[in-house]
């Protein structure tokens, strides 16, 4: 069985096309600066190498038509046994839950949710809209990052604003990086040989975007994003947590329209405000030179992190396992150690030697002796997709 995920970005448009149940990736690829006058198209079937294609590509229909073709021409018999295709959607808002099949109403209600994620959402439209012209009769699913934290009760959801914001508006938590949460808890359970139903775990998906997740028996009952991706974790560019007054007094003493600061807190803040630069080796090669801004920048990033593993340490009352994972938690050790310090008074003893190590498999990094279990687990948002898109569609595919 051949799934089709694809992952739409304003300029871009990403895709993998793997066969089930083997998770075994046939071909993929991406196409960049969509409308930008010379566009980019890499693409590769199964270990081949990748190759280039330059041209005009002046809207995603008409990269899609590409890709398509491109697909048909390296992948041949394997995409043409496409059973489906995949959309990763940003925002689901409380209208979905779980992965839908796509259809006109389905559309319609996506595009509802455009105010709640004015980044994203259009482009996950525009990739929607692109696949179902160019591949018709071929089922299509979306699955939302937002998902897997529907799941959350209403007292980690609610934010204490009067309930008719919430009522007319959406004002409420929701959450991002579902898919992945919901990935690496998964393959947690099969490293650990126990139930997911049975487990209490704390996950980190430390890229980029960073988020953590409280998961109690596979159900995801806390998480650091809220209504947007800003909230939370120190990021790349975003500030995570702040002072929600911030964004009047910057407005009021520096003429900042609110715009201007929503992009300032967005794109500007985080790891990037604090030392000017937001790729995670330039910092740490930055700090062992020396650096005090990348100093401070690290300390922040870590001692949030670890604010937020005592939060949900506190709600699930008991812990089996914390889980890094995305590039930064599964690549950085300095970053994992430092997250951890100090905690082994709460059951949580890194092993040194084994975080040290380097690795892309998932991998247990604390010591025997400690209560929690500390893993690294490399996720894979798109063949969480593909999966979840073929449970949709044939429901004996998983």
């Amino acid at each position: 069985m051949n799934i089709l995920v694809i992952n739409t970005g304003s300029s871009s448009i990403k895709y993998q096309l793997f066969d089930l149940p083997s998770g075994q990736p046939l071909a993929q690829g991406l196409l960049e600066r969509i409308g930008e006058g010379e566009s980019r198209l890499l693409n590769r079937a199964g270990s081949q190498e990748f190759r280039e294609i330059r041209k005009s590509i002046s809207s995603h229909a008409v990269g899609m038509l590409e890709i398509v073709h491109c697909l048909r021409e390296t992948a041949g018999e394997n995409f043409a046994g496409l059973r489906g295709i995949g959309h990763r959607v940003v925002h689901g808002g409380e209208a979905f839950r779980s992965p839908v099949r796509i259809d006109e109403r389905v559309i319609d209600v996506i595009e509802e949710h455009v105010p709640l994620a004015p980044l994203h959402n259009p482009a996950n439209l525009a990739g929607i809209r692109a696949a179902l012209a160019a591949c018709p009769g071929v089922p299509q699913v979306a699955v939302f990052d937002t998902a897997f934290h529907a799941s959350m009760p209403d007292v980690a959801y609610r934010y204490a604003l009067p309930q008719r914001y919430y009522q007319r508006y959406g004002v409420r938590r929701y959450g991002f990086h579902g898919t992945s949460h919901r990935y690496v808890a998964e393959r947690a359970a099969e490293h650990l040989g126990r139930p997911l139903a049975e487990l209490r775990l704390i996950t980190l998906h430390l890229g980029n975007g960073c988020s953590a997740a409280a998961i109690r028996d596979g159900i995801s009952v806390d998480t650091s994003m809220g209504m947007t991706p800003l909230e939370g974790l120190v990021m790349g560019t975003r500030s995570g947590d702040v002072d929600p007054a911030i964004h009047l007094y910057l407005s009021q003493q520096t003429g900042l329209s609110l715009k201007d600061v929503d992009r300032l807190l967005n794109k500007e803040s985080g790891l990037k405000g604090l030392a000017g630069k937001s790729d995670m080796r330039d910092l740490l090669s930055a700090r062992a030179q020396g650096d005090a801004g990348a100093t401070l920048a690290l300390s922040i990033y870590c001692y949030r992190i670890k604010k937020y593993i005592g939060a949900y340490l506190a709600i699930l009352g008991r812990v089996d396992a914390i889980v890094f994972t995305a590039g930064v938690g599964e690549n950085a050790a300095a970053i994992r150690r430092e997250s951890l310090d100090n905690l082994e008074n709460l059951g949580i003893v890194l092993d040194a030697v084994s975080n040290d190590a380097p690795g892309n498999t998932t991998r247990t990094i604390s010591t025997e002796k400690s209560p929690v279990q500390v893993l690294v687990v490399p996720t894979n948002e798109e063949l969480e997709i593909a999966r979840q898109t073929a449970e949709l569609l044939f429901s004996s595919a998983k």
